[in-house]
């Protein structure tokens, strides 16, 4: 099944971000690489696809996982949380339907 991973950022995370983010994309490679990736990205805090120094408010991730435990566990150990870029990560159950 599919999960939702909703993360949120602390305030003024960018600078921990960008140092950490070789970290957390290699876990999602590897999501990737296994087909259990849906999709993933971050959330900026402008409407703008750079948001530059504005930065971003937290990251969205689906994906495939065998029980809402287990992607529990996965968000657990993102290291944007262990870094605390992550203020919190929230994990619910998906059901894709479109497209």
């Amino acid at each position: 099944m599919f999960y939702v991973i909703y993360s949120e950022d602390q305030p003024n995370s960018l600078a921990k971000r960008r140092e950490v983010r070789p970290l957390h994309l290699a876990r999602l490679e590897a999501l990737n690489a296994e087909g259990r990736l849906l999709l993933a990205g971050p959330l900026p805090a402008i409407d703008a696809d750079d948001p530059a120094d504005a930065g971003f408010t937290g990251s969205l991730v689906v994906a495939e996982f065998p029980s809402l435990e287990s992607a529990q566990q996965w968000a657990a150990e993102d290291p944007y949380l262990a870094h605390q870029v992550y203020r919190s990560s929230t994990v619910k159950p998906f059901k894709k339907v479109l497209p």
